[in-house]
């Protein structure tokens, strides 16, 4: 395992410590960090190990949490249907790669995003499943009333992100991370020299919806209703890729930096320029991707410690 691996785990680990120090307000943030960090981490499988720009990850996420929402609805148990999402959403996304997956570029790109938009429309259309336009009211999960305590969704989704941060690593360091990796350098020669390529990324898209449908799963448990405009919002797609390219794409301590960076700074531009937030986040991120086109991770740190040790 390489340090920056060793890095981010250690980094996770602090995060585990919010609740010892913060408040209620610091734990929903926390929350909503550790959320949006699966999601660029498993978007990060797809897109930044293999170069496919997949936008699928708001379809995954709204999958998830519908599947979750109507699995508690029928009674089982908060566990059983984070279990059921995982399974559910790797076989999707493995069948849907198998297909979409043959399309490179700008063509899988404008795919992976119509995706969203199917399974928002089948969503609204399946009244009677997921109430349609209406929404689904998600009851408290069955068990003990810890359930309905902030801190222990801030853990349960702590948890998962600590998953898919070792699910991220085991594949760096895999065989597919190495066929990923010839899919990315080159593609049509990989196929020539024998890679299964198209296993290969259908693999990694399974395993990067699983991770992104539990998070969808463990957020409707947590806000106990959701609606197709709100799960299936196309910034779910959008945002990872953002903190990806902030962090440093194909690297895991990258986008989890990156993903914390990100939702910090759009906090603090909408409490300080709630009127345009959105043009001064803008500015800040496209500063920030001309100053460091390579993501925070491209920094040198141990220069800069050697640097500081002399001054």
């Amino acid at each position: 395992m390489t340090r920056l691996n060793l890095a981010l785990l250690l980094l996770i680990g602090c995060i585990a410590a919010l609740p010892l120090f913060g408040g209620p307000y610091a734990l929903r943030l926390g929350t909503i960090a550790c959320m949006y960090a699966i999601l660029a981490l498993s978007w990060n499988v797809v897109g930044g190990f293999a170069g496919y720009p997949s936008f699928a990850t708001a379809a995954f996420f709204g999958f998830g949490a519908y599947t979750t929402g109507v699995l508690l609805n029928d009674g089982l148990s908060l566990t059983l249907s984070i279990m059921a999402t995982l399974a559910a959403s790797f076989l999707l996304a493995g069948l849907l790669g198998v297909v979409l997956l043959r399309l490179r570029g700008h063509y899988f790109a404008i795919a992976s995003l119509s995706l969203v938009e199917v399974l928002r429309e089948l969503v609204n259309n399946a009244t009677d499943l997921t109430g349609g336009g209406m929404g689904l009211n998600i009851p408290l999960a069955s068990g003990s009333g810890i359930l309905a305590d902030a801190t222990f969704f801030f853990y349960a989704m702590w948890g998962l992100l600590l998953a898919t941060a070792l699910m991220v690593i085991a594949v760096s360091m895999s065989r597919l991370g190495f066929g990923l990796a010839c899919i990315r350098q080159n593609e049509t020669a990989s196929d020539m020299v024998g890679l299964n390529s198209t296993l290969y990324k259908s693999v990694a898209f399974g395993l990067s919806a699983c991770f992104v449908g539990a998070a969808g799963g463990l957020y409707a448990a947590w806000v106990h209703y959701i609606d197709p405009s709100d799960v299936f919002d196309i910034l779910y797609s959008v945002k990872p890729i953002v903190m990806a390219l902030m962090g440093g794409l194909g690297s895991p301590l990258g986008v989890v930096s990156g993903a914390f960076l990100y939702l910090g700074l759009e906090e603090v531009v909408w409490r300080n320029y709630i009127q345009i937030h959105s043009g001064v986040l803008g500015v800040l991120i496209v500063m920030l991707l001309l100053f460091l086109p390579r993501g925070l991770i491209s920094l040198r740190w141990s220069m800069l410690w050697r640097k500081a040790k002399h001054v």
